[in-house]
């Protein structure tokens, strides 16, 4: 019987999938997939696998290892020039904050819904755009003049915070002590779908009643929120991992890991969000 299942990121929400459980085989490139299918948020796609072509080789695990490398190298190197650079004129902040992150959001929309995911040069430039963003948006989270907590230490926390969820759920996928299942999936896809609409209604709120229903201010209610968010931001990490499982069962052609790299970047930038968030709530004065 097939288990068709699908993933919270967008990125990755048109990847084949394959009879078989898929769990705990991260990076094993089995022969043979088999049929295999698409499923989107609720749409059925017709069955498909991929083929590499003569010229080009099937994915690996490596590959996946090596762009993903690149992609993280390529939005840290900008997240330290932007918070260099707002350190030194604060003015910078606000504009670096909505430029990266509208920038990074449209790349993001291009690569998925253009079918691109496999092209480095958006990837990159998401990577470079998302820098921007983080590199003020934690400069403002932990500077004093915009009324952040203060201390650049906790950067570094976030930081640990976050690849420790990440090596940490990885180990949950490859020992199968989580199994990525069809009710996983639904759940954590109606988790997100209740976060969008908290943060929309939460946004329109704000504009009647200061601090809107109190998920961004620090207090209780916002706490509670953010345990939530990083929550469901790890366990999106089971679905991705599961997502670039079914790739390499599948045999993608090797550029098909740039999309792999898009798709676990843009949950790893969510959980660093949310994690100095949280951390910047409990060093506030």
């Amino acid at each position: 019987m097939c288990t068709v299942r699908t993933t919270t990121n967008p990125v990755f929400r048109n990847l084949p999938k394959q009879e078989g459980g898929g769990y705990a085989t991260f990076g094993s490139a089995a022969a043979g997939a088999g049929q295999v299918a698409q499923q989107g948020y609720g749409q059925q796609y017709p069955p498909q696998q991929y083929e590499a072509a003569p010229e080009t080789r099937s994915m690996t695990i490596d590959d996946v290892v090596t762009k993903t490398g690149i992609t993280l190298a390529v939005l840290t190197l900008t997240a330290i020039v932007s918070y260099v650079l707002v350190d030194g004129n604060a003015d910078l902040a606000a504009p670096f904050v909505i430029g990266g992150g509208l920038i990074g959001l449209v790349l993001v929309l291009v690569a998925t819904f253009g079918r691109k995911m496999d092209n480095p040069a958006l990837v990159l430039g998401y990577a470079a755009a998302e820098g921007f963003f983080l590199g003020a948006l934690s400069f403002m989270f932990t500077n004093v003049e915009f009324g952040g907590a203060g201390g650049g230490e906790l950067i570094i926390q976030a930081i640990l915070g976050t690849f420790g969820v990440f090596f940490g759920m990885l180990v949950v996928y490859k020992t199968g002590a989580i199994r990525v299942t069809p009710r996983l999936t639904r759940m954590i896809i109606g988790g997100l779908i209740g976060v969008m609409v908290l943060v929309l209604g939460n946004l329109i709120a704000s504009f009647f009643t200061p601090g809107g229903f109190g998920l961004r201010d620090g207090g209780a209610i916002a706490i509670i929120f953010s345990l939530v968010c990083i929550a469901l931001a790890a366990f999106s990490f089971l679905l991705d991992f599961d997502a670039a499982d079914q790739l390499i069962r599948a045999r993608a052609p090797e550029k098909a890991a740039w999309g792999v790299a898009l798709g676990l970047t843009v949950t790893l930038v969510w959980l660093y969000v949310e994690i100095l968030r949280l951390l910047s709530y409990f060093n506030s004065d």
